[in-house]
């Protein structure tokens, strides 16, 4: 039974969010600050975060960045805040989505389900099989355990993060529009979410890359990205 943690201050949207998924097979442990959030993060493991952004005592900003200092669990935010800015940012802290309230119960359980498969998908180790690793300049991917490693140094990465850096090395040289990358990292239709591919794409570059000019991952301005042959 996969495990969430609702961190909302909203006793009314935490009582019916959590008795939803409930329903749905989820095991629910519930915070109503953002002190709470961590200290119970620390004791226990959970498969998914939801996250509040104006939560009482530390913000939901600084929550995240305490949980993405020690664990790469899904964080999917549940906010007022709709603006492009707010999404960009708190994709930026490592958010894995961004859901605007109000929402629906059936999107969010879609979207829990969803990105717990990919996490799920990503942190699996398949030691039964040869490791495929790509190396390409000072990069190693293993595409079976899901890691990289720059110079022989791990490199964290989310599970988003590392399908985008996969989808491009397995197709280099191989031009990506923002709307193919969304539908085939994210698996949904693409409806103009053009911070949510900058943020990532940057997140990506920003631990791969050694300079401001981009060695892997290159911009076709006006048409996509691309990876090219060395």
């Amino acid at each position: 039974m996969e495990k969430i943690l609702i961190v909302e201050d909203d006793i009314n949207i935490s009582d019916m969010v959590s008795d939803y998924l409930a329903n749905e097979g989820f095991e629910v442990k519930r915070a109503f600050d953002g002190v709470e959030a961590l200290q119970i993060f620390e004791r226990e493991a959970f498969d998914l975060v939801l996250l509040d952004l104006m939560i009482p005592q530390l913000d939901g900003m600084r929550v995240m960045k305490g949980i993405r200092e020690k664990s790469l669990t899904p964080i999917i935010i549940v906010s007022a805040k709709d603006s492009e800015g707010d999404k960009a940012m708190g994709l930026g802290f490592g958010a894995d989505d961004y859901l605007t309230k109000p929402f629906s119960l059936v999107e969010l359980s879609a979207r829990i389900k969803a990105n717990i498969r990919r996490a799920t998908r990503y942190t699996q180790s398949h030691e039964t099989k040869q490791p495929q690793i790509i190396k390409i300049r000072e990069l190693e991917i293993d595409l079976e355990n899901y890691q990289v490693k720059k110079r022989g140094e791990l490199i964290k990465l989310t599970s988003k993060e590392f399908e985008i850096l996969k989808l491009f090395v397995t197709n280099k040289n191989k031009v990506y529009t923002k709307a193919q990358i969304y539908q085939a990292v994210w698996g949904e239709a693409y409806y103009g979410e053009d911070n949510v591919i900058n943020v990532h794409i940057r997140r990506v570059r920003e631990k791969i890359e050694d300079t401001a000019e981009p060695v892997y991952i290159k911009t076709l301005w006006g048409i996509g990205y691309k990876m090219e042959d060395e």
